[in-house]
């Protein structure tokens, strides 16, 4: 069967504009349907839904601020809560001070023998006092200290244990030689944080039978 387009161009292309007008419409009509859905939506959430939710947190509020204004000495117990938060922090800053005999033992030589030790954290100085045969171990001694190092482990980096080494006051007599030795420590030695290895000069031959002596 043979077919004929009695319409003219002009009209068709009229046809397919009104049917592409049609479409567009409808689109439109669906695009600003849902614009106006989710507006609403917005609406009811934040006039509705939002505005429940604040007032039932308001509410939560007020009711446990009543519970703890009625606890009894509450300041007191937030203060003891408070002071508790920071134990864990001050045992963290708290030096090692099980370390000092141990750091004494290795750089003090064989032939010296200590009765008196002090030691303060908070200035970061320590004080050894005794006696030894001759002044060359007394020598021997604050040099040992002066070259002590320390490293840190996991590091090769090596740092002076202490600084400041000065013999402050000694004697002599015919039984040998006193002594008393000051210096500063590095606080690093007794970080808790900090697993220290001293390296310490082989001149000082330390024996750690022979440290302390009577009186000490």
């Amino acid at each position: 069967m043979i077919q004929f387009n009695l319409l003219p161009d002009v009209k068709l292309e009229y046809v397919r504009a009104q049917r592409t007008k049609r479409l567009l419409t409808l689109v439109s009509i669906v695009v600003s349907l849902a614009g106006l859905a989710v507006l609403l939506l917005s609406i009811i959430t934040v006039d509705v839904v939002q505005k429940k939710s604040l007032h039932d947190l308001n509410s939560d509020i007020t009711k446990y601020s009543s519970q703890l204004k009625n606890v009894k000495d509450l300041d007191k117990i937030l203060t003891v809560q408070n002071q508790l938060s920071t134990l864990a922090t001050l045992h963290d800053q708290k030096p090692v001070a099980s370390r000092l005999f141990s750091y004494i033992t290795q750089v003090t030589p064989a032939q010296a023998s200590l009765n008196k030790l002090t030691v303060d954290f908070t200035a970061n100085t320590l004080v050894v006092g005794g006696s030894a045969p001759s002044l060359d171990v007394v020598s021997a001694y604050t040099d040992t200290l002066k070259a002590t190092t320390y490293s840190i482990e996991g590091s090769t980096t090596k740092t002076h244990a202490f600084s400041d080494v000065v013999l402050s006051s000694f004697g002599r007599d015919d039984q040998g030689a006193t002594f008393t030795i000051t210096a500063t420590f590095d606080q690093a030695i007794f970080d808790t944080k900090n697993n220290i290895t001293l390296q310490v000069p082989q001149s000082a031959k330390a024996d750690q039978s022979s440290v302390f002596g009577e009186g000490q």
